[in-house]
């Protein structure tokens, strides 16, 4: 853990006196957004792995040491606070490894964590299973979301075959809505079909968003590819058709 140490140093230098003026200027607010798009930029190379991603986790943990140290300077709490109490909340919510506790399968480790969680003080105030989950998650993200928290106290298909049966019904209820000419009836269906199949994917032991985000990188790049080898303005359907089925095939 020396290097974690010199890093605390190294921000406390330049957050001190006769730092650096930049980083003396930065608030919480500040750093909201940089904070974020760091955590994108290490998503970007997450599956690369290597060099890259150990550096953008880097980012990822300079920031919420910056964090740290912006709360430490306003009374708040510390990094050491923040290491603790995480600790501390593993443990709690692992009665089965730090205690004699028997828990077996991950379906019930589940269940647990979330009874522990409700029991915590800074949960105190919940009341639902479904209270915690960020309004501003991403749709696709928070649907996943829903479902897990509600799966943990047995709201939930048994039978896969029986999610998949939801998908089509709720495909047909799209269609329905289509014929009837009606928007907002059409937004509502289609809202209950994104989240059938989330449903669906998530009994697969699949991510929707993941598979969205490989799906519109794939997209991404057959399209470039198709703009690279014609003139996208003048080209016909036919012709970037051509293309298209030819990058599908790189």
């Amino acid at each position: 853990m020396k290097e974690f140490y010199k890093l605390v140093e190294t921000l406390n230098i330049l957050r001190g006196e006769n730092g650096c003026p930049w980083d003396r200027k930065q608030t919480r607010e500040s750093l909201k957004t940089p904070f974020l798009e760091e955590v994108y930029e290490a998503l970007d190379v997450w599956e690369e792995g290597g060099d890259e991603l150990c550096g953008e986790l880097g980012d990822v943990l300079l920031h919420i040491l910056f964090q740290g140290k912006i709360a430490e300077e306003k009374g708040e709490f510390t990094i050491e606070d923040i290491s603790k109490k995480i600790n501390e909340k593993l443990i709690r919510r692992h009665p089965h490894i730090f205690s004699d506790e028997k828990i077996e399968s991950v379906t019930d480790v589940q269940k647990k964590w979330e009874e522990i969680k409700l029991l915590e003080k800074e949960h105190k105030n919940r009341k639902s299973i479904l209270d915690g989950i960020p309004s501003s998650f991403p749709s696709l993200l928070k649907a996943e979301k829903l479902q897990k928290k509600a799966a943990t106290c047995g709201f939930d298909w048994d039978n896969i075959d029986d999610v998949l049966d939801k998908v089509n019904e709720e495909f047909s209820e799209v269609k329905e809505a289509v014929s009837e000419n009606n928007k907002e009836h059409i937004e509502e269906e289609i809202g209950d079909l994104l989240f059938a199949i989330t449903n669906y994917a998530r009994h697969l032991g699949i991510s929707s968003s993941e598979a969205l985000r490989k799906t519109n990188e794939k997209f991404e790049r057959r399209f470039r590819y198709v703009e690279n080898n014609c003139d996208i303005s003048n080209s016909s359907l036919e012709e970037m058709d051509t293309l298209w089925n030819e990058a599908k095939k790189k």
